[in-house]
């Protein structure tokens, strides 16, 4: 997995580097070097994510929910 993909992965998930440092029970600064292409994304940490971004365009928000006003 490519930095910009693992980046692309938790926009879809809306999920922080920091939420994602918190699930994995990991110190922010790993992800953010993983973020960045400093650090190697782990294949389990990349297919988990893949797996999740998936599921997550398979089941979009309910249609007709109403959205935050801007």
């Amino acid at each position: 997995m490519s930095p910009d993909r693992f980046r692309e992965c938790l926009a879809l998930l809306h999920w922080s580097q920091r939420g994602l440092a918190d699930i994995l029970d990991t110190h922010p600064t790993t992800v953010r070097r993983m973020a960045t292409g400093d650090a190697t994304i782990p294949d389990s940490v990349a297919a988990w994510l893949e797996e999740l971004a998936a599921a997550h365009r398979a089941r979009p928000v309910p249609a007709g929910w109403q959205r935050r006003a801007a």
